[in-house]
């Protein structure tokens, strides 16, 4: 059996071992492949099995693809691959569900504290010499934020949305949220509220939602226009959920006090950005997923997911 990987760089910059397929057949790893269908269409050859992170797979590479059957997104999301014409080809498609809840949870603490406590701004102010050549013992360069009794809105209570309210709430913040199909809590500190209370009342937003046609650009002028002034807003879900154009405007007016974000619209991050040039904005490049550990346990279901298929019983299946 003939075994590509697409894109392995992402997942596997040289630190993990690709033994776990090779043990099912011929593997092979391209640590990129551009955006093109014929490129994308003579990697895979033969292959019976494709690997992608971020490669795209549609109709046309599907249906050109005959000795394919079996695709594994190397992630959780899998918007990447037509669905619908693995299924009528008959392709089984898999992902990786719930491999980084925690870390991604515990990368939106980081960017709201990095927002709150300003560490890095602080450190390489002590390291350039001014707190040493100061007047006073007390030296700060900008307004710092306790969490204490603050509000944090969560939207999408999911498994990472509910890993960062627990955080929130060892925090001593407040945690409501909403989601689009109520939740049962057990919980008596977590309240579900509407969208407009998250607007109304929220000191700090976290989005923690798939990005759908309903959900695209959903924090846009109108809605900022709703929320506290001074609000703080994290996104480590998608980057279309935002208007950054909008958001940036709120950023420079201070309707928003600042944005943490892994990621965004266009990734890698385009250079002409509104995001770029407005204040306050704290971008990480997509890396709350990338912790070694993480990394290993993307990789150990991967190899499970494509054992299980093998085997007869697939798991993890999203075009069933």
């Amino acid at each position: 059996m003939k075994i590509v990987d697409l894109d392995g760089y992402a997942l596997n910059p040289g630190d993990l071992s690709w033994d776990g397929f090779k043990q099912f057949g011929d593997f092979t790893n391209y640590d990129r492949t551009a955006e093109n269908d014929q490129e994308i269409l003579n990697r895979i050859g033969e292959a019976e099995v494709v690997l992608t992170n971020k490669t795209p797979l549609d109709q046309t590479v599907i249906e050109q693809a005959p000795q394919l059957k079996y695709i594994g997104v190397l992630a959780t999301g899998y918007n990447v691959v037509d669905t619908a014409a693995a299924k009528a080809h008959h392709v089984v498609v898999t992902n990786i569900p719930s491999y980084g809840t925690d870390a991604v949870a515990q990368h939106t603490i980081a960017l709201l504290l990095e927002i709150t406590n300003q560490v890095g701004l602080h450190s390489e102010a002590v390291r350039q010499g001014e707190w040493g050549s100061a007047t006073d013992f007390t030296f700060w360069k900008t307004p710092l934020i306790s969490l204490t009794n603050k509000t944090l809105g969560i939207i999408g209570l999911g498994h990472i949305g509910r890993a960062t309210a627990q955080i929130a709430h060892a925090l001593g913040m407040n945690v409501i949220f909403y989601n689009h199909h109520p939740k049962e809590v057990d919980q008596d500190w977590l309240k579900q509220v509407s969208l407009e209370e998250i607007w109304q009342a929220a000191d700090v937003i976290s989005l923690h939602t798939p990005q759908t046609p309903q959900t695209t650009e959903m924090i846009n002028q109108q809605v900022i226009a709703k929320m506290k002034p001074g609000v703080i807003l994290l996104n480590t879900a998608r980057g279309g959920l935002i208007n950054e154009s909008d958001v940036a405007a709120a950023l420079a007016s201070d309707q928003i006090l600042a944005y943490g974000a892994d990621v965004a619209t266009q990734e890698p991050l385009n250079a002409d950005s509104p995001l770029l040039k407005a204040p306050h904005v704290f971008l990480t490049p997509h890396i709350a997923w990338a912790a070694t550990e993480i990394r290993e346990r993307l990789m150990g279901i991967a190899v499970e997911n494509l054992k299980a298929y093998l085997a007869g019983h697939p798991q993890n299946v999203v075009n069933q």
